[in-house]
């Protein structure tokens, strides 16, 4: 595509750090990824950030470690990429698939306190595209039930709630650094929180149940473990990124500005809510339109690579015919948010007249003209 959704932004060095842990032969869990856990613990604030070799890998890790397993339920939203869910039956447990607010596409509270029963033993609400969670409402919830929060913020790196940054809220919170993502790693995730006993064993379970050791010869197992370690040349690749996050964050920003500003009430298009405390990271920026595949079609013809947004869980087999899996009410919002969503390019070096032009083609596309007229 001459504009592509997505387009990772890899700084200036990058190419010679990763050449650099090539060369010394020590690629995995090394020096690299203890200093971009440590960057990440840092710039969110937090006591504990562990690296991950995916997102999807943080999830189900954060599940068995708070013991969550067979018998035991997860209230996660309905709209959200299906690797939520997945983490859930991973693991053992039920995931209980609730509909989702028709404004800013995150989790319904109304739905998620239906869904509570006995069984419960904690929600995994996603922020989702890089939107805050409605924490003052989540939060206070949560607790009064008894339920652990996992918050999939694969999106959300950046993203704050009151002055705070998304990291700190929820007991596990975890990041993807996919390449669509705002850091990438070209593959990994990271998991943090503020519990010392859980990142102990979240860095144990990663590195084959491996508790603490001194040399090779003293080495003892200690508990369920994995390899889902990261290695030192995708953390490499992410540092430079982590190091200047900052810039980075605003640019993102500066282009969602820059959409919404163009876009906000023109005929045909309705843009998302953020919460009104809320600070979004904008991951994806989305709109939402009528005869969204139509549209969707005609922008890539251009060469203009627009995508839905993200999954309706319900309307996939692995979920609607699971005997593990519980779906709860009827998702009409839902269904409404995937029928109309529509994810449009961002990254950090798009020109603005390559964001005018995928503007100037979706108002053409949908027939209202140019939106900056």
């Amino acid at each position: 595509m001459r504009i592509p959704l997505i387009r990772p932004f890899l700084p200036a060095g990058t190419q010679e750090l990763v050449a650099q842990v090539l060369a010394s032969g020590f690629f995995v869990e090394g020096p690299l990824t203890a200093e971009l856990e440590a960057l990440t613990a840092a710039w969110i604030g937090v006591p504990h950030a562990i690296a991950v070799d995916s997102a999807t890998t943080g999830l189900e890790m954060a599940v068995r470690c708070l013991g969550i397993g067979a018998g035991d339920e997860v209230i996660v939203p309905d709209y959200t990429f299906p690797a939520t869910a997945l983490a859930i039956l991973c693991a053992g447990a039920t995931p209980v698939l609730v509909d989702v607010d028709p404004d800013d596409m995150n989790i319904s509270m109304n739905a998620l306190e239906r869904a509570i029963t006995p069984a419960t033993r904690a929600v995994m609400p996603v922020s989702t595209f890089g939107n805050p969670l409605r924490y003052d409402e989540l939060l206070p919830l949560a607790q009064s039930r008894g339920l652990y929060v996992i918050e999939d913020a694969a999106c959300s790196f950046g993203a704050a709630y009151r002055g705070e940054r998304v990291g700190r809220q929820a007991d596990i919170t975890i990041f993807s650094l996919h390449p669509r993502k705002s850091i990438t790693t070209a593959r990994g995730g990271m998991v943090v929180t503020a519990n010392a006993e859980w990142a102990q064993w979240l860095r144990a379970y990663k590195c084959f149940g491996k508790g603490a050791q001194q040399t090779r010869a003293s080495t003892t197992f200690t508990q369920e473990g994995r390899n889902a370690m990261l290695p030192d040349v995708l953390a490499a690749i992410g540092l430079p990124q982590m190091k200047m996050f900052d810039g980075l964050l605003a640019r993102r920003r500066e282009l969602a500005r820059r959409y919404k500003q163009a876009l906000l009430g023109r005929p045909g298009i309705r843009l998302p809510a953020t919460p009104a405390e809320g600070a979004h990271a904008y991951q994806t920026f989305c709109v939402f339109i009528e005869e969204r595949d139509r549209v969707m079609a005609i922008l890539r013809e251009q060469g203009i690579e627009a995508q839905i947004g993200t999954y309706a869980l319900h309307r996939h087999s692995i979920f609607s015919h699971n005997a593990n899996v519980r779906i709860e009410g009827g998702m009409a919002a839902s269904k409404q948010v995937f029928d109309h969503a529509l994810a449009l390019p961002l990254y950090h070096e798009i020109t603005e007249a390559e964001q005018d032009e995928v503007m100037e083609k979706l108002c053409e596309a949908i027939g209202t003209g140019d939106p900056h007229s």
